[in-house]
């Protein structure tokens, strides 16, 4: 059995965090009030928010690492001075909780309680479907399938079984059958673990959503009716929408196990009229006139050149009753659909008059809508899949090159046209009929583009996606019609009318789908339903103006976000306002509906501003207040918000009163909002859209930030493989410092970022280390005081001033990853080398404490409860860290010049180490001869070149013209203006041996390096001469190189100095160059 891991160091850091928290209580640290008489800038106040987590589970590792963002900027700001807001509540809105609680009551009432569930089932294991990429050039989102996993539960999951692997202990289990207990239970564990986190929360304005909490309600209600009262912003409408049938409401985003930010795709459904009624088809001859096969299409105006329509031979099809006697031909998935579009005399209701195969249905004559062929035949396809659109495909080989090559296939292949029983007279007779001039590709681009690209039969699947992304999109946009009533007009204004005066003649019908496959939390396959209910006009003409001026004056903090809110904002029109079950807010002048969870979601930043008024520190606003939920009307929120006189009859106190408008003016707008990209799609830009609507634009939000996904350890984090960390889980194991430094380290872009446990217990032993190192250092009595500074003192000092003033720039920028590298492992490693470097001289006392204090104060949104420790109980400073503001060091070209210096001191010593060691290397001899004894190293003279001279300056010359240091970038002919450069400059290549050629070969790797160099560090190291004396900084340092390379020996000089010409090694002095001397070696 393996010994248990030491646990120690860990259960410190747990220590010293409990008593941070403590403390932090006790002085009530996190808890601000606006103050009177003063006007918020960005440079006074910081108020930031985080979308109020879900509560139906434990907060998780995903959640922290969000989280942290908003954690570190809210430290980083506090400890700045400024007065700063961080609260944070809890979304109770929606169907997950309902849902998961009528599924535990069912599985009590069937299985008994607790119950005994059916011993599992061995499932069979399905192919993972591939991910499906958006054709080249479009703007929509990348999805890939979900792997079908095989579980020996017969695919169940018990929503007990959920619950109890949450740690919930088994007899609180049957309380969840409650949907009210789980807003009762999970909340407070919520607040315990972010509390255990270390988050700056002032938690008196914390709440939960839904009517349970009167207060919230009241807002919610208010924010409807202010939408509805300016116009144009909600209406009623019968408009597609995704549904669940099981729930028999609009299935919205937060309503979805799977599926999020799945729309309805819409469809043209032709209707083919079935012309004969041979083999299983007799069953239906006496609806002749009234049955078609249905094919949907997203390219109406195609329908001119349809030669063929085609069917997968084993697929499953069936003729289903549709309203006006017709009966149409799909799959039963479609029929299913269309049942809830009111195209099925009973609503969600399908009747199926007759089943079907492909085979079926082969060489099954139509008559369809445009086709210049009277009659066209069905003819297989083996690539068409069941799961989209109706079964049924239009072929138009003029403009759809997999059509055209599945024709060709058909009239080449005489064993093909037997092997599915296809006549000839089905295939044969049908040419391609040009019906739309694309001027790239001429009148039929699919034959065009598939000669050229020489596609060779329809299993040219790679060749044909990428015909198809070629032609489809120059289609739309240049396309011109050649025939048809809109001969003449481009597609894009064909398309539509073509669309319209199909669905008015009875020729098509309009048909939907989900893009791709959603669940809802019922745990049902939702469909696209024609539902009449309240939606939110985003998209509309004026408040999309609106939007994106407020997108516009946003800080995004990176352009791919900027990008996604674009792409966003261009597809985003209405949506589903309005729902049926769940918890939440029932709408006011439509009670019948309550407000979906995405909806109620978008303000709320503003209730934060005076929760702690109403609810007086009351999470779920049950108890007696002060203010009465009764008292807060429209008006008041009218007057609090919107800057409309205080009502009249107002019956909240008017100092009550006064400190609610007060708190509000102050705080807001918000300054910064943490989220997970997946909300950009939604959340994020609905929050645009609804302060855009409501409040003046000085109100508006002024930053977003977000961040990819959290994996753990390189792998995605699930529940359901148990690579899955709770956030108690994770403070227990590492402490919330530990973690939070994990955290840190992860990644700070869109991309998705990465805990590493390593790292967390790595964390563990360096924090402890430190602490240890602190403590000693404080009682060391060895340590230098007064005299003057050395060199390595001055070098210090510079390193930790740039550090400073780095880390700082980093938080400012919400970079935590790089303020973690600058003012941790950056100034480790700088004090690691001082101390080196120091040797017996030891160390600065005033230096190593300016650095202990400065690396604390960095440190502190981070780890901030060590740091509380090191700061009070260390440092014995009044107050608390979290308010006791960052390092001030000014920043100069001096520290700079010094930290160059240092660094270039430390590489040439680890140079010269590496050219000793090989010179003093016992060298293999060859064959019989002796083996050479090396001679010893004893001392080196060090040439120095003080400057770049020749085509050394001349590369650097017009590389510093091409370089913008703003974006540390160069242009994209710098290579080809140097050699120019070069070229135009005789004496350069006179001045090499090899000439013009050699020149190149040598200037070229050096440009390279230069151009990496000033891209990393800056545009100083194009400069042809170094900002600091190297000769000098050899000879300060003659004896710590001396000491640290164990020579007899070391000095310097300038090339240029008389001893250069007499150097023992000659070829060593010419190829000196600044910042890398030339040695000369002595030997014993």
């Amino acid at each position: 059995m393996a010994a248990e891991k030491p646990t120690a160091r860990r259960d410190l850091l747990l220590k010293l965090q409990e008593e941070a928290q403590a403390k932090w209580v006790a002085t009530k640290a996190f808890e601000v009030d606006a103050p009177a008489n003063v006007v918020s800038t960005p440079d006074n106040k910081f108020f930031g928010n985080f979308p109020y987590p879900y509560m139906n589970g434990m907060l998780h590792l995903g959640h922290a690492f969000s989280l942290s963002k908003l954690e570190f900027a809210a430290a980083y700001h506090r400890m700045q001075g400024k007065a700063v807001l961080f609260p944070f509540g809890f979304h109770c809105t929606g169907m997950p909780i309902k849902a998961a609680a009528d599924k535990l009551d069912r599985e009590c009432s069937t299985y008994g309680c607790p119950p005994q569930f059916p011993a599992p089932m061995e499932a069979e294991t399905e192919p993972a479907e591939p991910a499906e990429a958006a054709p080249a050039g479009s703007q929509e989102k990348f999805k890939g399938k979900k792997t079908k996993v095989a579980a020996k539960t017969g695919g169940e999951v018990y929503q007990w079984n959920i619950l109890k692997n949450s740690a919930i202990p088994e007899e609180e289990l049957v309380n969840f059958r409650d949907p009210v207990h789980w807003l009762n239970y999970f909340p407070p564990l919520g607040k315990r673990d972010i509390t255990s986190m270390g988050c700056g929360v002032d938690w008196r304005r914390s709440f939960i959503t839904t009517d349970a909490n009167p207060y919230y309600d009241a807002f919610v209600r208010w924010h409807m009716n202010t939408l509805f009262k300016v116009g144009n912003k909600i209406v009623k409408d019968k408009r597609f929408t995704v549904y669940s049938p099981l729930d028999g409401q609009p299935c919205a985003d937060h309503d979805r196990a799977s599926g999020e930010g799945v729309g309805p795709q819409d469809y043209v459904l032709i209707k083919m009229k079935v012309m004969e009624f041979s083999g299983k088809l007799a069953a239906l001859e006496e609806r002749k006139g009234s049955v078609f096969l249905c094919a949907a299409t997203l390219r109406a105006e195609t329908m001119y050149g349809q030669t063929n329509y085609w069917l997968l031979p084993d697929g499953d099809y069936g003729a289903y009753e549709m309203i006006n006697g017709e009966v149409f031909i799909i799959s039963a998935r479609s029929a299913r659909n269309l049942s809830f579009q009111d195209m099925t005399p009973d609503f969600g209701k399908v009747r199926c008059l007759l089943e079907l195969k492909g085979t079926d249905l082969m060489g099954c004559p139509v008559s369809s809508p445009l086709s210049f062929n009277e009659v066209i035949y069905g003819l297989p396809m083996l690539t068409i899949l069941m799961t989209k659109g109706t079964g049924v495909v239009t072929s138009v080989p003029s403009d759809a090159p997999d059509d055209y090559m599945a024709l060709q296939d058909l009239k080449k292949k005489p064993a093909m046209r037997e092997k599915f029983g296809i006549k000839d007279e089905w295939v044969m007779p049908f040419e391609v009929i040009p019906i739309i001039n694309i001027p790239e590709f001429g009148d039929a681009s699919a034959v065009t583009v598939c000669e050229e690209m020489k596609i060779q039969s329809q299993n040219d699947r790679v060749k044909l996606d990428e015909a198809k992304n070629r032609t489809y999109m120059k289609g739309f946009y240049e396309g011109v019609m050649l025939v048809g009533e809109h001969k003449g007009q481009s597609v894009q204004v064909a398309k539509p009318l073509l669309k319209d005066q199909l669905c008015a003649d009875g020729r098509a019908c309009l048909y939907s789908e989900p893009e791709k496959k959603v669940m809802s939390r019922s745990g049902e396959e939702c469909v696209v339903a024609l539902t009449d209910q309240w939606y939110l006009m985003y998209g509309e003409e004026e408040w999309l103006a609106k939007a994106k001026e407020c997108l516009s004056k946003m800080q995004l903090y990176s352009d791919e976000n900027l990008r996604q809110f674009d792409i966003t904002m261009g597809w985003l029109k209405q949506w589903a306002l309005s729902r049926s079950f769940g918890l939440g807010t029932r709408l006011p002048w439509d009670p019948e509906f309550l407000v979906e969870s995405l909806s109620d979601s978008t303000i709320y930043m503003a209730y934060y501003t005076i929760a702690h008024i109403l609810q007086e520190g009351d999470i779920f606003g049950y108890g007696e207040h002060t203010i009465k939920p009764e008292h807060v009307t429209d008006a008041v929120f009218d007057h609090v918000f919107l800057g409309q006189p205080a009502p009249a009859d107002c019956a909240i106190p008017a100092d009550k009163l006064a400190k609610m408008k007060q708190e509000f003016e102050f705080w807001y707008p918000f300054d910064l909002r943490v989220s997970g990209k997946d909300l950009i799609q939604n959340h994020l830009t609905f929050t645009i859209y609804n302060h855009t609507a409501i409040f003046k634009p000085d109100h508006w939000p002024r930053s977003f930030r977000c961040n990819g996904h959290l994996m753990l350890n390189s792998e995605k984090m699930s529940k359901s493989t148990g690579n899955f960390k709770t956030l108690k889980q994770a403070i227990e194991e590492y402490s919330s410092d530990a973690m939070r430094m994990a955290l840190a380290d992860a990644g700070d872009g869109l991309e998705d970022a990465n805990f590493v446990e390593a790292t967390a217990n790595a964390s563990i032993l360096r924090l402890t280390k430190e602490l240890t190192w602190i403590e000693e250092m404080l009682v060391d009595t060895t340590l230098r005081a007064g005299g003057a500074l050395t060199f390595a003192d001055r070098v210090f000092e510079a390193e930790l001033t740039m550090a400073v003033h780095t880390t700082l720039g980093h938080y400012e920028a919400l970079n935590f990853r790089e303020a973690l590298k600058y003012g941790w492992f950056d100034l480790q490693t700088a004090r690691d080398t001082y101390r080196l470097t120091c040797g017996a001289d030891n160390m600065n006392r005033e230096l190593i404490m300016k650095f202990i204090e400065a690396q604390t104060l960095l440190l502190g949104p981070i780890t901030p409860h060590l740091c509380e420790h090191i700061w009070g109980n260390l440092l014995k400073k009044e107050g608390c860290l979290v308010r006791a503001g960052m390092p001030k060091m000014n920043m100069t070209k001096e520290h700079f010049n010094l930290q160059m210096a240092g660094r270039y001191l430390q590489t040439t010593i680890s140079d010269m180490r590496k050219l000793i060691a090989k010179l003093e290397t016992v060298k293999k001899a060859k064959g019989n001869a002796p083996v050479e004894v090396p001679k010893k190293v004893t001392g080196v003279t060090l040439f120095v070149k003080e400057s770049f001279t020749g085509w050394h300056a001349t590369c650097l010359e017009v590389l510093a013209k091409h370089f913008d240091s703003s974006k540390r970038e160069f242009s994209a002919n710098v290579d080809k203006e140097v050699l120019g450069a070069l070229a135009a400059d005789p004496e350069a290549a006179a001045s090499v041996q090899g000439g013009e050629k050699m020149l190149k070969k040598l200037a070229m790797p050096f440009v390279q390096f230069k151009k990496a160099e000033a891209i990393n560090v800056g545009a100083h190291v194009l400069q042809a001469k170094l900002p600091f004396d190297e000769k000098a900084v050899l000879l300060e340092n003659a004896a710590f190189i001396q000491q640290a390379l164990n020579l007899q020996s070391v000095s310097a000089f300038l090339t240029t100095d008389p001893e250069a010409a007499s150097a023992s090694e000659p070829a060593k002095v010419d190829g000196a160059l600044p910042g890398t001397p030339g040695p000369s070696f002595a030997y014993a």
